[in-house]
């Protein structure tokens, strides 16, 4: 089987090469850097700005994939408020792009989305709840959900949200830079009124392994098990990883005067992916764990 990842070098995408790294498929890279960065068995990678057409269209058909898994995105929530013509030409005509060329090639599309697709009013959300984004950002990867399901091709649509996890060379996640922030002795803020899941990347890559094994279609929500705001999330990250709690300080989202809307009680509910994909999502400690000995493991 020949599976395409767009977005490679990033977290995701570098953790899916890992998880795939003991299967059966041909995997295929794309993404906006001259090379490859590597962390797992690509060996075809292809520089390419999904926002032009024809050279993605010619690129997909040169790989011909099976199935594509649509990571690339703008996901900085406060860059797409500002650049809005950026974010809907990363986030809706990228896939527009993509869907197009894999109705052409046959390939089933697997569309990396978020919970910020909900206003956040009364989370946690499960797949059939009414969607509802405030933001540029939200509103953008509803578009491209939209897109992806209009498409005439197979699709799986997987929502997820505060993805974490131990990368080389990528964006730092929350986690990651919460717990270097507390190692340099510095104080931080972090918002109490922003309640949802946080996702390992570990958890995200497995999901989608098992959608792709068991050939499952819709949409599916991945996250991890505990349902906590962030303040406690970085609580209980210190405590389990022997950090200062009295550098943490709580605040309150208004406080912030961010320009982008953030859904305050948000969340996924995930009892339909733990039972059609037969995965049990880890809990916090269980999620930190997997960290601390991949830290260690490059220390």
């Amino acid at each position: 089987m020949r599976i395409l990842v767009t977005g490679c070098n990033g977290m995701l995408g570098q953790k899916l090469q890992t998880t795939f790294s003991e299967s059966r498929f041909d995997l295929f890279g794309m993404d906006l850097a001259a090379n490859s960065l590597g962390g797992g068995p690509i060996e075809n990678y292809f520089s390419q700005d999904l926002t032009i057409q024809k050279s993605t269209t010619d690129t997909i058909r040169e790989i011909n994939p099976d199935i594509i898994i649509h990571t690339a995105a703008m996901t900085g929530v406060d860059d797409c408020e500002i650049e809005k013509e950026k974010c809907w030409k990363t986030n809706v005509t990228a896939t527009e792009h993509i869907v197009k060329a894999a109705k052409r090639t046959d390939s089933m599309v697997i569309y990396i989305s978020s919970d910020y697709v909900f206003n956040g009013k009364d989370g946690p959300y499960s797949e059939d709840d009414l969607v509802d984004p405030i933001s540029y950002y939200g509103k953008s990867k509803l578009a491209a959900e939209n897109v992806v399901q209009g498409g005439l091709i197979d699709y799986t649509i997987v929502r997820s949200l505060v993805l974490y996890g131990h990368a080389n060379r990528t964006k730092a996640s929350f986690l990651t830079w919460l717990l270097g922030t507390l190692r340099a002795g510095k104080e931080v803020q972090i918002v109490n009124d922003q309640w949802g899941n946080t996702t390992l990347a570990e958890d995200l890559t497995s999901g989608i392994l098992r959608i792709i094994e068991l050939k499952k279609t819709g949409i599916y929500n991945i996250a991890g098990r505990d349902f906590l705001n962030r303040y406690e999330f970085a609580c209980r990250a210190a405590d389990y990883f022997g950090l200062d709690l009295d550098l943490i300080h709580p605040i309150a989202t208004a406080e912030l005067n961010q320009p982008a809307p953030r859904p305050l009680k948000s969340g996924l509910i995930i009892d339909k992916a733990e039972r059609d994909l037969g995965l049990s999502f880890r809990n916090l400690e269980d999620s930190f764990e997997l960290y601390k000995s991949q830290e260690e493991a490059v220390s």
